[in-house]
């Protein structure tokens, strides 16, 4: 298997993402080595809390789910171990959202993976997210 195909065979075993909605959109690795990745998910009612927003889980899952992508891009069967997310705008009903991951660098067996989700219709931040991730020997 390619990296690639590792990454493209997790995707499909993915149910949790799969069942939000949630569409991978392009996946890869840079020239340094790197992995990046495009998901996005269009908002449901199910996803959208009692204001009328979207669930900040609903949100977590997008980005976590573009993080898990864009660290097993490199054909390592790769976990989190951690994350933390920043909230900047609400989505609403109807709204796409784009998450677009970065692995920004890999030390050792952890690495670092920055993701920004962005409403689709106007590009406006939704949330900034930074994940942290172990490879598995």
């Amino acid at each position: 298997m390619s990296s690639l195909d590792h990454v493209h065979a997790m995707w499909r075993e993915d149910r949790a993402s799969a069942a939000q909605g949630i569409e991978l959109v392009d996946v890869g690795v840079d020239d340094k080595g790197l992995g990046y990745a495009r998901a996005r998910m269009r908002l449901a009612e199910q996803q959208v809390n009692g204001h009328g927003i979207a669930h900040g889980g609903h949100i977590f899952l997008l980005a976590d789910s573009a993080f898990a992508l864009a660290c097993n891009a490199g054909g390592h069967t790769t976990v989190g171990s951690g994350g933390d997310i920043s909230f900047i705008t609400a989505g609403r009903l109807g709204d796409v959202l784009v998450a677009e991951a970065t692995e920004r660098l890999t030390y050792g067996r952890s690495g670092i993976t920055d993701v920004t989700v962005r409403r689709e219709s106007d590009n406006a931040v939704i949330a900034e997210f930074r994940g942290r991730s172990r490879r598995l020997k």
